[in-house]
């Protein structure tokens, strides 16, 4: 764009454009699903819990906004496929694919009474499944259409333990990790085989209180932050959690024609964690 005609509202404008939000109905995927709804985006909500999506997707709609709730497995290339089939159905194509499914599981993390080298395969399995495998999958099956088509935009949700690895979690920090390099290899990929206006990029959310690491930061007996939780907050120079309202901004410029020029970079949003050495 030239600078002697720039327009900075055409710069964030996504308005018309369409999205599908893997992992939609959770506490980050809603508040994605919601923001870009509300800035004139319509919204494909895909989540496991069927019934949950299309809470979110009603509740977009009661707001003025367009959206449709999809059941959709990320483990299951057929799921997906079936999911990418009834968006096409409804929207005709996809603009931007945000892949926000993902999560740990209590069975794959170690604590005082479970140590690693006992920790049940078949839930190590499970979350780098859901996180990292279930990522690629759906690249593969929204991604196609845009390289057909020569455009399109891919965010990937990584973490902060995609750059440290965190103490319990060693298969969801591995399988961050992934995300940020796949990101980069995706994005490489898709601009140099197919098309440079193809952009894959990541955020790397800090600390943000949701049902899927409740347990780990909130004591369930008295409600407070866990001494993990408390650790956590300690090393935020912000000196608090985030809330998953505070992704949208970075997510609306990642989308949207003001990162034109920016592929393969993975973002934090962490109130200063990365950058605080401790002392």
């Amino acid at each position: 764009m030239n600078a002697d005609n720039l327009n900075v509202r055409e710069l964030f404008d996504v308005s018309g454009r369409i999205a599908v939000i893997t992992g939609g109905s959770g506490g980050l995927g809603s508040a994605i699903a919601r923001g870009l709804a509300g800035a004139g985006m319509k919204v494909a909500v895909l989540s496991r819990r069927g019934e949950m999506c299309e809470r979110v997707a009603a509740d977009i709609r009661s707001a003025g906004g367009e959206a449709i709730g999809v059941s959709c497995d990320v483990s299951s290339r057929t799921s997906l496929e079936q999911a990418g089939e009834t968006v096409a159905a409804e929207f005709g194509r996809v603009d931007v694919l945000v892949n926000a499914a993902g999560g740990s599981d209590p069975r794959a993390a170690t604590d005082s009474e479970h140590a690693f080298f006992d920790l049940d395969t078949k839930a190590l399995e499970r979350v780098l499944d859901v996180n990292l495998t279930g990522t690629m999958r759906a690249c593969q099956v929204f991604g196609r259409d845009m390289a057909k088509r020569g455009e399109g935009c891919i965010i990937n949700i990584a973490s902060l333990m995609s750059f440290r690895p965190f103490s319990r979690v060693s298969a969801y920090a591995a399988a961050k990790a992934g995300i940020v390099n796949f990101t980069q290899w995706l994005a490489t990929h898709m601009a140099r085989e197919y098309s440079p206006r193809i952009r894959v990029n990541a955020i790397a959310p800090g600390f943000f209180l949701t049902e899927l690491n409740r347990y780990l930061l909130i004591d369930a007996k008295t409600g407070d932050l866990s001494p993990r939780g408390r650790a956590a907050v300690e090393h935020t120079p912000m000196g608090r959690m985030g809330t998953p309202d505070e992704l949208v901004g970075t997510l609306l410029w990642l989308v949207s024609p003001a990162s034109a020029f920016v592929t393969g970079v993975t973002v934090p949003v962490d109130g200063g964690f990365c950058a605080y050495a401790g002392v």
